[in-house]
């Protein structure tokens, strides 16, 4: 280990050294990069270095590519809401800088993690898109990436001779720029592409190439891990079940020494399915349910049906029926419902656009935007409209959430599968909407127009967030508000830009709250922190918001949202829908409310829950 750790710790004795800022991202830059390979948690740990000396320097250039650093460990940490959010920051600082080839790579990144949630048009559009940059900046590298990364859609959609087309294009491009680390790249998704269609011996030599060129020019444990642990799905597959075996577990040797999560349940996932073909039942069950835990608490439905059969299948063979039929009622019901969100007609029709927007240019004229504008600018009045008949609403439609809420205590697996699908489903629906009102704010000019979308967009967001939780976790009806709220405040500073002079601190336990006390929650404390970041900070001054919630004695709850700003009376004696919002909300939860002016302002609500149900 010591000598694992040696060169990083010469890069950290040349950044304690170094005086130029630029030369001290290259050396945190470097440190995330050998860090990778052996650490995953550590190589995020100078990922986030990098952000908060990017963020201190104000350096444009610098702080989207550690924001997709520091979304790329999280990725492979399977935290993947943090990973989303970290790599659209990426994005948007990279389109602020016109870096093309940034956007691309954070794009295959998002891609990645809409593979795991098999939203697979979403990130075969990821990938697209990718390809699209990677042309216009003529990279050859990137190029071939994007084509590997297509065929891995296609292959994941079951078409694998669309897809080995495309790993051939990719392998071409490597060979003839002389670029093996991308050839790795291409060579397994060649064997990916030869899995799906069965020529397993085809695909075992693809998996043997990489490996090879992996030891020579990339020896890191988790590239190992992850081409070992394709060898042995060919091995598995050709029924060479011993040789499979030995691979398996060296790729969870692999992954464990560098905290590598997706690759140890991967591996995990793989031991169980051979002793299963070996008729080794016993063995093979804790290794299955076991992947099934880790999958379902992540929300990864990557394969999840798949080992739901074999969960199923083990049971059968141990003789315990009721298991064996409950495990093949989750199977049937996650593959009806990820199979509407699947498209295949959608599928094509991105790589059709794709082939056609290579031959044409579109250009837009005078006429169509304004046109366009007006459109959005119409839309944008009836979609305010609507934000404010859903907070009217709320307090209507509680009883009935309510007694949705109460069949969950007598919740059985379909209903958990079905609610987690509803759930998700809201949360596209609500990113929809938001992106609806981001895309209107840019064609706006008018200020108080343009401040009344960006506020209208947080308010679907803390909803949005609320289900995106609850999606991802075993508590269908419950939230953990210190992560919420946490996710909640990062989303409300990057939306005004602050994140770099305002720090929001969650000075909670965890708590969870049901969903009818967490949604008008959210909502009053994003109106908070909208209206803290407006006026309590003025002219880019720098200061800190605390938010507190606990639960006190005979089901109360205590919140309050402090500033140190300049002190300004804010959100309880304003008049605008804001307020009246704040309001509306408190009263909902049975609520009484009160500001406090004293370096800084403070606003304290007290919940009294028992009486709002």
């Amino acid at each position: 280990m010591r000598a694992q750790n040696a060169p990083i710790d010469s890069l950290e004795r040349l950044f304690v050294l170094e005086k130029s800022t630029d030369r001290q991202f290259d050396l945190l830059r470097q440190m995330v990069d050998v860090s990778f390979g052996a650490d995953v948690k550590q190589a995020l740990y100078h990922a986030k270095r990098g952000v908060a000396l990017a963020e201190k320097a104000g350096d444009k250039d610098w702080q989207p590519q550690f924001y997709e650093m520091q979304g790329r460990m999280h990725a492979n940490l399977l935290q993947l809401d943090s990973a989303k959010l970290l790599l659209d920051k990426a994005t948007r600082g990279y389109i602020a800088t016109g870096n093309k080839k940034g956007q691309a790579t954070t794009a295959f990144k998002i891609s990645w993690i809409y593979k795991r949630t098999r939203e697979l048009d979403k990130s075969m559009a990821c990938d697209l898109d990718a390809l699209r940059l990677m042309e216009e900046i003529n990279d050859p590298g990137g190029i071939a990436d994007a084509l590997g990364r297509v065929a891995w859609d296609l292959s994941l959609q079951n078409r694998p001779q669309e897809s080995l087309e495309y790993a051939k294009k990719a392998i071409e491009i490597c060979k003839k720029n002389d670029l093996p680390k991308k050839l790795i790249d291409s060579f397994r998704f060649a064997g990916d592409a030869c899995i799906t269609m069965g020529d397993n011996t085809q695909a075992l030599d693809y998996y043997e190439q990489a490996l090879a060129l992996t030891r020579v020019s990339s020896p890191d444990l988790t590239s190992i891990a992850d081409i070992i642990n394709r060898r042995g799905n060919a091995l598995k597959r050709l029924g060479r079940y011993e040789e499979a075996l030995k691979d398996y577990r060296l790729c969870l040797e692999n992954s464990e020494k560098s905290n590598y999560p997706g690759g140890i349940y991967t591996a995990i996932a793989n031991l169980g399915e051979v002793n299963l073909l070996m008729g080794k039942y016993a063995e093979a069950l804790p290794y299955q349910l076991k992947t099934i835990e880790l999958q379902e608490k992540n929300g990864d439905l990557t394969d999840l049906v798949e080992n739901y059969r074999h969960a199923s299948n083990i049971y059968e063979h141990l003789g315990d029926y009721k298991s064996a039929l409950l495990y093949q009622k989750k199977a049937l019901v996650l593959r009806d419902s990820t199979a509407s969100l699947q498209s295949d007609a959608a599928i094509s029709n991105l790589r059709t656009q794709y082939e056609t927007e290579k031959k044409e240019t579109t250009i837009a004229t005078q006429e169509q935007q304004i046109t366009q504008q007006s459109r959005i600018q119409w839309l944008g009045i009836g979609l305010l409209g609507l934000l404010g008949l859903v907070a009217f609403n709320f307090y209507r439609n509680g009883q009935v959430r309510k007694k949705a809420n109460a069949l969950l205590a007598a919740k059985n697996a379909e209903n958990e599968l079905l609610l987690k699908e509803i759930h998700h489903r809201v949360k596209n629906n609500l990113e929809v909407v938001s992106s609806l009102l981001a895309l209107q704010s840019a064609q706006i000019d008018d200020k108080g127009i343009k401040d009344a979308m960006l506020e209208g967009q947080n308010r679907v967001q803390s909803i949005g967030i609320v289900h995106q939780k609850l999606y991802q976790r075993d508590k269908l009806a419950a939230i953990e508000m210190k992560d919420y709220f946490l996710n909640l405040s990062e989303s409300v500073l990057d939306s005004f830009g602050a994140d770099d002079r305002v720090t929001i601190e969650c000075a909670m336990d965890q708590l969870d709250v049901d969903i009818d006390t967490a949604v008008p929650l959210g909502l009053i404390v994003n109106e908070l922190l909208t209206n803290t970041l407006k006026y309590a900070f003025p002219e880019g001054r720098k200061g800190t918001v605390r938010i507190t919630l606990a639960k006190m004695p005979a089901g109360t709850l205590h919140l309050e949202v402090a500033d140190n700003g300049i002190g300004k009376s804010g959100v309880t004696q304003g008049t605008g829908f804001g307020t009246q919002l704040v309001s509306l909300l408190t009263r909902q939860l049975s609520g009484t409310m009160r500001e406090e002016v004293n370096n800084g302002t403070t606003v304290i609500f007290d919940f009294n829950l028992q009486k709002a149900a």
